[in-house]
């Protein structure tokens, strides 16, 4: 993205766009990954979200800084954690009879434990490790050289280890938002060498992306519609209006094979009550 790169913040479940910040390409993973995590606290509160919140996120926000911000906002956190030498260590010491099988299409191909460790010395706060490991496929190039592809997070979350290890694991499913934002509202590539322009611009494919998930969610009836099926299906499409007794008629394509759904979904969406 010619030397940026942002960092997103989704919705879980819905995965709506709720914070941006564009970054220079040099910046550091975690660089800002601290005061991100407590705006995006900051406008889900504003927004009325009074139950409780959960931040769930790859190794880029494994930080202090970030762990710190979730504890004075109340925000449980499930973090990737980074394999530094301190994380094989632990991972090394857990014994045997401490991994639990887990259903996998390779058969005894994954397995979960569970640890406790201070992520972040002597000084950072006590948490709870969680490792998934994973058997390579047989015969690729990864499975040469180790027995194992080792996958730990962090957590102070209350639940069973299977239980956590599976919600994480569910945090993947924001890479199709991701690659929607890409070829579906128009960031694959930033238009500008301008850092500002550049801002802008990813501020603008946000305010795309959320209407139009929210409009296949709410009025097609799809919520995993992407942006760029919505848009040939349903908005791009060729169309006359005419008038005549003061009145005006759309006139929509005879052959059409979307008409029915495009109907429907106009009314489902005429029928929202309007914000008062």
């Amino acid at each position: 993205m010619r030397g940026y790169h942002p960092l997103l913040a989704f919705g879980a479940g819905t995965w709506d766009l709720l914070h941006a910040r564009l970054r220079g390409g040099s910046a550091s993973t975690a660089r800002g990954a601290a005061s991100f995590v407590a705006e995006t606290i900051g406008r889900v509160r504003a927004a009325g979200a009074s139950g409780p919140l959960v931040l769930r996120g790859d190794s880029g926000f494994y930080a202090r800084k970030v762990v710190a911000v979730c504890q004075r906002h109340g925000v449980r956190y499930s973090i990737a954690a980074k394999l530094t030498k301190a994380v094989r260590r632990a991972i090394q010491q857990l014994p045997e009879d401490a991994w639990i099988p887990i259903p996998y299409w390779l058969e005894d191909g994954a397995d979960v434990a569970e640890t406790s460790y201070r992520p972040f010395g002597t000084k950072g706060p006590p948490a709870r490790l969680i490792v998934r490991r994973v058997r390579p496929t047989p015969g690729s190039q990864l499975a040469l050289f180790t027995d194992y592809d080792y996958h730990p997070f962090i957590t102070d979350r209350a639940a069973s280890t299977l239980e956590l290890e599976a919600d994480h694991r569910r945090h993947a499913e924001v890479e199709p938002a991701i690659c929607d934002l890409k070829h579906g509202a128009g960031l694959e590539h930033l238009p500008s060498g301008r850092f500002g322009a550049n801002a802008a611009w990813l501020a603008v494919c946000g305010i795309a992306h959320n209407p139009a998930r929210w409009t296949g969610r709410l009025g097609v009836g799809e919520p995993r519609l992407t942006t760029k099926t919505l848009r040939i299906r349903y908005l791009a499409l060729p169309g006359r209006l005419t008038r005549s007794a003061r009145r005006a008629t759309l006139h929509l394509p005879a052959r059409w094979p979307w008409r029915w759904r495009w109907e429907f979904a106009l009314a489902r969406l005429r029928c929202i009550p309007h914000p008062t």
